[in-house]
């Protein structure tokens, strides 16, 4: 693809925020060469800068005192323009020798948040109750939102509002281990992905082959510092396999934990003053899938009912814990397809080839195409692999 053609321009303008480059902007790309490896940049509007002298990993920019003033100051070297970067990135028509975006994260330990919207925490009790089957699910459907439907929009969870909703479920026989965390006082937070295992923009994302009702979850994502301090958002895809889940939330882990199942980037957008945590909450996350066979789904997720505020869901993570590198925290969402893609009542799952866009008016826009998480790229750039890069790189005089 030709970086100069209206289909590039045209991407880059998706890829950036509402804003442009008004927003501080920072990100991850690997760079080939001799000692090729990952770097971090800042994106500026005459092209995308190294900044890795200065700060080695994401996670040592994100623990200065301003991260956002950190990279601003950064001076860095130019390492090629954005849109070349950009249209390098889409793992389709990737050239190995030339640059391409990563996650934006890397050594911070990457955490969800689960059941944080009534609609999701809907389409949660009603997989419960088919045991992950698509078809038993979509037969509950009515008798779950008959029962509980009306009542969650607008409780807030641990309120005595919400345990004497609770006590009314408990006697029809209706509580759940999911709405125990939806409206209960505990949010439910789990690991999403291992340390640098996500994927990044135009990659491919995984769904198991072994599984038959699956499906993306467009979220907006937080990078918290070791001092538990939201120093900027990003945009994720939690990808989820429902009929795994459904079976048992015990199975959890195996639903949402496997190879190329975690999407984040296309960049963090670092707290300045023009974006903070007050935009963040008014964030409408739209998601867009097009498949091979024609099939386009589209849907979206507004920060605005999220049911607990970011500022709880990042105290709960931490508040017996210390994450020393920092963290990435999924907010969770709202989104949860029902339309169905092909039989009746079967609802939707991903096709392989499917192409998946996340996009927040404030955030830019995360793409990916569907791969079986054995068809995706393996992991294999670990933690050892990092400081050996970095070490061979010397970037590590004055350590991460």
């Amino acid at each position: 693809m030709n970086a100069n053609s209206p289909s590039s321009a045209a991407i880059l303008e998706r890829f950036l925020p509402a804003d442009g480059y008004a927003g501080t902007l920072v990100a991850r790309i690997w760079q080939p060469g001799v000692h090729a490896g990952p770097s971090v940049v800042v994106i500026r509007e005459d092209g995308v800068h190294d900044i890795s002298e200065t700060f080695p990993t994401m996670s040592s920019l994100l623990e200065t005192e301003s991260p956002a003033d950190s990279a601003r100051a950064a001076a860095g070297v130019k390492v090629a323009g954005l849109a070349e970067i950009t249209a390098n990135s889409i793992v389709a028509q990737r050239d190995a020798s030339k640059p391409f975006f990563l996650a934006p994260c890397d050594l911070q330990v990457v955490k969800a948040s689960g059941v944080t919207f009534a609609e999701s925490l809907v389409e949660r009790l009603i997989e419960e109750h088919g045991a992950g089957d698509p078809v038993l699910s979509a037969r509950f459907r009515d008798q779950v939102l008959s029962v509980v439907g009306t009542e969650l929009e607008g409780l807030k969870p641990g309120s005595a509002e919400a345990m004497k909703l609770k006590a009314l479920l408990v006697e029809k026989g209706m509580w759940s281990q999911y709405l125990e965390v939806g409206i209960g006082p505990d949010a439910e937070v789990f690991t999403k992905a291992p340390v640098l295992a996500a994927v990044g923009y135009g990659d491919h994302v995984g769904i198991r082959a072994d599984s038959v009702w699956n499906n993306p979850e467009p979220e907006v994502v937080l990078a918290v510092n070791s001092r538990a301090r939201i120093v900027g958002a990003t945009l994720g895809n939690d990808v989820n396999h429902r009929d795994i889940e459904g079976r048992s939330a015990l199975l959890l882990g195996k639903a949402k934990d496997n190879n190329a199942t975690c999407s984040i980037g296309p960049f963090i957008r670092l707290f300045d003053a023009h974006y903070g945590l007050d935009q963040v909450r008014q964030e409408q996350v739209r998601m867009t899938v097009t498949g091979l066979d024609g099939f386009v789904l589209e849907g979206s997720s507004s920060l605005e009912k999220i049911s607990r505020d970011p500022l709880e869901l990042v105290a709960q993570t931490m508040g017996s814990h210390q994450y020393p590198d920092g963290m990435l925290l999924f907010l969770g969402t709202m989104f949860a397809p029902t339309q169905d893609r092909g039989a009746k009542g079967k609802g939707f799952t991903h096709h392989v080839g499917d192409h998946v866009s996340v996009r927040a008016k404030w955030l830019g826009e995360l793409v990916n195409e569907v791969r079986h998480c054995n068809d995706a790229a393996p992991w294999t750039f670990g933690v050892r692999a990092l400081v050996n890069n970095l070490a061979a790189r010397g970037l590590l005089r004055h350590g991460l």
